[in-house]
């Protein structure tokens, strides 16, 4: 087993917004760290990296195992390969 499989993907959710004070995207982030302090750091240097402005942050946890639909799917196994995930979807009013 390597080091990658001993833990569990993290997935961080949230919203984001491209400008400050523009409108808000919800946000599913999943990738994998050590602790929670590296996965924070981590999300937000990637999405920074994405080219949003701003990021609010609700919630942190670690996935159960794999899920079945995507692009939940294929985010949880680019996590799985070291990858940052970001999934964004409109959120409702």
């Amino acid at each position: 087993m390597n080091d990658n499989e001993s833990r569990p993907v993290t997935i961080i959710t949230g919203r984001v917004f491209r400008e400050k004070g523009g409108e808000s995207e919800g946000v599913h982030i999943m990738l994998m760290a050590p602790d929670d302090d590296t996965a924070v750091r981590r999300a937000l240097e990637s999405l920074a990296k994405e080219g949003y402005a701003e990021a609010e942050l609700d919630q942190i946890g670690e996935m159960e195992g794999p899920p079945d639909e995507e692009p939940h799917a294929s985010a949880y196994q680019g996590a799985i390969e070291g990858e940052v995930s970001i999934i964004t979807f409109n959120e409702p009013f």
